[in-house]
């Protein structure tokens, strides 16, 4: 079973690192992938929250912030840590084949720390804020999303590692959610979104 699931997760890296690429891809998701390309998104939200909501808001992005944190730790420090699954970049039976359009990176490929960080954040958004923007929950998925697949399409991840990273991330988000809203009721009980 687990060798038809490597199999299978090896051909899919195949098809998305080699066979989809194109020139205006190979451009963006490069950038897109990128950490720094999303500060004045992630500015936005701090000021968004800290204007709109002022003490609660500094609450509700003090637990964005923990909710990442554990996010990372999770993904980075435990679970990579402990799998020592090689990058794809780094595997010496693809390496070769590999079109790796970043620097391959230091770490272990599984689970991808991208994924998990980014649908943390974006489930942890989508529970405070989705019901009042009802376009938000679609925009942070996609936003999610193609962050994780640009992780394989640049060549450092096996789908695999994305979809992990991405339950789990999910799972991370959906807590730290929970333990805002425990310490919302604490804190203010008459506070409503």
């Amino acid at each position: 079973m687990l060798e038809t699931l490597l199999e299978f997760d090896y051909a899919l890296f195949q098809l998305i690192n080699q066979d989809w690429h194109t020139p205006f891809l190979d451009t963006i998701l490069p950038y897109w992938r990128e950490k720094t390309t999303w500060i004045p998104i992630y500015l936005f939200i701090i000021t968004y929250a800290l204007w709109k909501y002022r003490w609660q808001g500094l609450l509700m992005m003090v637990m964005l912030v923990a909710t990442l944190g554990l996010a990372d730790t999770m993904s980075s420090k435990v679970i990579k840590k402990n799998v020592e699954r090689l990058r794809p970049c780094k595997n010496e039976e693809l390496k070769s084949d590999v079109k790796l359009l970043v620097d391959c990176g230091s770490g272990y490929s599984f689970t991808s720390s991208h994924a998990t960080n980014h649908f943390s954040i974006a489930i942890f958004l989508i529970l405070l804020w989705g019901y009042k923007h009802k376009w938000l929950p679609y925009a942070l998925v996609f936003w999610a999303t193609s962050i994780a697949f640009a992780q394989v399409y640049v060549g450092v991840h096996f789908p695999l590692d994305i979809v992990a990273g991405s339950l789990l991330g999910i799972l991370i988000g959906y807590l730290g959610y929970q333990v805002y809203k425990f310490i919302q009721v604490r804190w203010h009980p008459n506070f409503v979104l």
